[in-house]
């Protein structure tokens, strides 16, 4: 038993980390997707997309029970918030952004983990956790005061509203680890996928009446395909693998590789420049990512009990 507990999850981690990193490389992508189409229509297409692909996975598994009532609302929470409001906010950040500014805000995602536990859990922070958050709001500061990759036009919306999508994010985290329990991380993608695509359906319609798709180029339509997958389906059914099998503490650690590749998005194809201030930002956000997230070790009597 003791064997089997000091094993190494590796697949675990390795699932944990390529998720993160196709969530930086999606926010980084999508600064290119934003030029061309409208938010909410990229949004509904995408939602759409990930729904057909993952028509199998709304089936119940043979051992699954079915779903209880709280089950169905943390489902809509998790999506309503943690995906669909994600999105937009997003999006929309990115757009009067850039992925450089967009990847040292989502940065201070496991800080706002941290933060909402204490708001709504009432659970301590812990020193470095505040230190973190310190790192986090500093680092954003930077952000917003750059005026090559902060806001754009002199507006602040688009950190504002980066800043929105991390307190989405962690909604997210902290409402999937309760579900990952009870429902298979296939299902769990497929039906916040579905109430997604159920939500921004009408905005979505709205906007596709107006809009000329035969002017999209076909590279347009393949990073959309990437986008729809990666962040609707592959992402999350990894992100939730991986979480079944480590602790939340453990799993954050790997936020860190969301803004090493939303930045190198932003430096190798979307011809962005990091200014020394944005140096220090990025170094202030990863600084923040392990403090906030790295596990604490653990206490001898604890583990010579187990």
């Amino acid at each position: 038993m003791s064997r089997q507990a000091d094993r190494v999850p590796w697949l675990a981690y390795g699932a944990l980390a390529l998720s993160t990193s196709l969530v930086g490389t999606y926010v980084g992508l999508s600064k290119l997707l934003v030029l061309v189409f409208p938010v909410f229509l990229l949004a509904w297409l995408r939602f759409g997309m990930a729904a057909v692909a993952m028509l199998p996975w709304l089936r119940r598994g043979a051992n699954e029970p079915p779903l209880s009532a709280r089950d169905r609302k943390l489902l809509f929470v998790e999506s309503f918030i943690g995906n669909f409001l994600f999105s937009i906010c997003m999006l929309y950040g990115v757009k009067a952004s850039s992925a450089l500014a967009a990847g040292v805000i989502m940065a201070g995602i496991p800080a706002a983990v941290a933060l909402l536990s204490w708001l709504v859990l009432g659970e301590r922070i812990a020193g470095r956790v505040l230190g973190a958050i310190a790192c986090a709001v500093v680092g954003i500061g930077l952000v917003a005061s750059s005026r090559s990759g902060g806001a754009s036009e002199g507006t602040l919306w688009g950190p504002l509203l980066l800043i929105a999508a991390v307190f989405c994010e962690a909604v997210y985290v902290v409402v999937g680890k309760q579900l990952t329990g009870q429902v298979s991380a296939k299902r769990i993608s497929a039906l916040i996928n579905l109430w997604g695509f159920t939500l921004v359906t009408p905005l979505g319609l709205w906007q596709a009446l107006s809009f000329d798709f035969t002017a999209v180029p076909a590279l347009s339509w393949g990073f959309l395909l990437f986008y729809a997958l990666a962040a609707s389906m592959i992402t999350v059914w990894l992100w939730m693998t991986g979480l079944a099998r480590v602790p939340a503490a453990r799993a954050g650690v790997f936020m860190v590789f969301l803004p090493i590749a939303t930045g190198l998005v932003g430096l190798l194809f979307l011809g962005e420049t990091m200014t020394l201030l944005q140096a220090c930002a990025y170094g202030l956000a990863l600084l923040g990512v392990v403090l906030a997230t790295w596990p604490e070790s653990p206490q001898p009597a604890l583990s010579s009990a187990v």
